[in-house]
């Protein structure tokens, strides 16, 4: 017997999301990862209003990083569009994913917060795979299998006439 024909890997698989506990299970961590950006910003909100400042000094520290500079001179110049943005967009990020809105274009804006809380914790003091690295990893997640057209207002925003005479706006959707 050949290695190829007894390796379960080898050939066509078949990827299949169907059935009704695979669409659940996507929607529940859509919102579920909706939930924790949602709090972490309103949070931010209720504590601080829109004068987060935490955020431009956390970039401003970020001078070892693979980024280089950049988030250094973020932090330094940019604090008046980071301070609101952070708890903003952390807040919006969170509705749009819950109600499962513009989901691909919010969980990419995920991507980019956790991409730099991730590469912002530059040592590494609970390894390469750590709590930031799996939120990456949940917002890919809900990109890649476009989890606002399972219970989200995406499958319904992409039944209009709107969307279907322009395709290109299911990449934002979903």
């Amino acid at each position: 017997m050949s290695y190829q024909s007894s390796n379960p890997l080898v050939g066509e698989t078949e990827f299949a999301l169907e059935g009704p506990w695979a669409t659940y299970w996507i929607a529940f961590l859509r919102v579920v990862t909706g939930w924790w950006f949602f709090h972490a910003g309103i949070t931010k909100v209720i504590e601080n209003g829109f004068s987060y400042t935490y955020g431009s000094a956390y970039m401003s520290e970020m001078s070892g990083t693979a980024l280089g500079g950049i988030p250094v001179w973020m932090g330094n110049n940019l604090a008046w569009l980071i301070e609101p943005g952070v708890p903003l967009f952390e807040t919006l990020i969170g509705l749009a994913l819950m109600a499962g809105a513009v989901t691909r274009l919010a969980a990419f804006g995920g991507v980019i917060f956790m991409v730099l809380f991730w590469i912002g914790n530059a040592g590494f003091t609970n390894g390469v795979v750590n709590s930031d690295l799996m939120g990456l990893l949940l917002f890919l997640t809900v990109i890649v299998l476009a989890a606002g057209r399972y219970y989200g207002l995406d499958a319904l925003v992409e039944e209009t006439e709107f969307v279907k005479q322009h395709p290109k706006l299911r990449y934002l959707l979903g």
